[in-house]
């Protein structure tokens, strides 16, 4: 994979070198996101990110390979990531579930697979549900969460043994706090090679990712939007929560060097050495959201972006999952 090194961030310990703007495809629906990858691919964007969890990965997987198909690339070209979801973190439950993401991607290995949730749940066979979603049974008048006992240390473990058949080039987690990496780095033979989280101006997270560079873990943030993609879920917190994209603010920013205030944003992210996946299936948008390496913030602006950090979290599995 090539490309400048202000365009990627490189892994430890692998060095392998993970382009710092991916495409996100959380909530892209089917029957458009094949399209969406295949344009992003086309526009220059080399990473990909999903997870079973999303129910697209086959139509994410038809993208890259009609892109492949196209020439506008070969696979090694990209970096795709993917992540085990909560009711596969039995041991016995891990590789199949990467085999299966790689089934449904097209692929004979990810760039990087993470844990999504450091939440264990009983286990659901794929035959039964796929994906299993948070319930046992997502159909019945109230469902319910049945959580699994099982460590952080069994699924790490088995993420471990993952890798060492080349079925993931890079493992690493997503959602821990300082607390659950510290545990984590005690025993990890493999080091984790990168943290994701969510991070936008009203959730900035700063001592978690002071701990990460400090232990050589790149940090990618998703949601970098806030709350816009939480407000269908009927999220009344996300609902009322400032509209970044409006922020006078930083539309002013933007003007000043012919950008957008969505621009702003994820430069801001990238200047904070935050790795970042936007979701789009707007062609124009796409195209946006690669456009943000020349931006240059002033002290103030800095300042100002900082500033709107209100530790305001919207993946809180304590508010749609009833997670204690």
């Amino acid at each position: 994979m090539s490309a400048s090194s202000e365009h990627v961030q490189i892994l430890h310990p692998s060095g392998d070198a993970m382009p710092r703007v991916g495409l996100g495809t959380w909530k892209a629906p089917k029957g458009v996101v094949r399209q969406a990858v295949q344009d992003a691919i086309r526009i220059g964007y080399r990473a990909i990110d999903c997870a079973s969890d999303y129910g697209n990965e086959v139509e994410v997987g038809e993208g890259i390979r009609a892109a492949i198909d196209a020439g506008i690339c070969k696979r090694e070209d990209l970096f795709v990531t993917s992540k085990l979801w909560n009711t596969f973190h039995a041991k016995e439950h891990v590789e199949p579930a990467c085999r299966r993401t790689l089934s449904d991607l097209g692929l004979d290995y990810v760039d990087l697979y993470l844990i999504h949730f450091p939440i264990a749940l009983k286990y659901i066979p794929f035959e039964t549900r796929y994906p299993p979603e948070w319930t046992v049974d997502p159909n019945v008048e109230n469902p319910v969460m049945e959580f699994a006992d099982i460590t952080i240390r069994e699924t790490w473990e088995a993420m471990e043994a993952v890798h060492a058949l080349g079925l993931a080039k890079n493992i690493g987690v997503s959602n821990f706090n300082v607390a659950l990496l510290m545990d984590l780095l005690k025993y990890a033979k493999v080091h984790p090679s990168v943290l994701q989280i969510e991070f936008h101006p009203l959730l900035q997270q700063p001592t978690l990712r002071k701990f990460c560079a400090s232990k050589k873990i790149a940090v990618t943030g998703y949601s970098n939007f806030g709350g816009l993609s939480y407000i269908p879920l009927g999220m009344a917190h996300a609902k009322s929560a400032p509209e970044l994209l409006k922020d006078e603010r930083l539309i002013e920013i933007g003007k000043r060097q012919g950008k957008s205030s969505a621009q702003v944003i994820l430069g801001f992210c990238v200047s904070e050495n935050v790795i970042v996946i936007p979701k789009s299936t707007n062609a124009d948008r796409l195209k946006q959201n690669m456009e943000i390496f020349d931006l240059s913030f002033t002290e103030d602006d800095l300042a100002y972006l900082c500033s709107l950090d209100q530790k305001l979290r919207f993946n809180n599995p304590a508010i749609y999952a009833d997670y204690p």
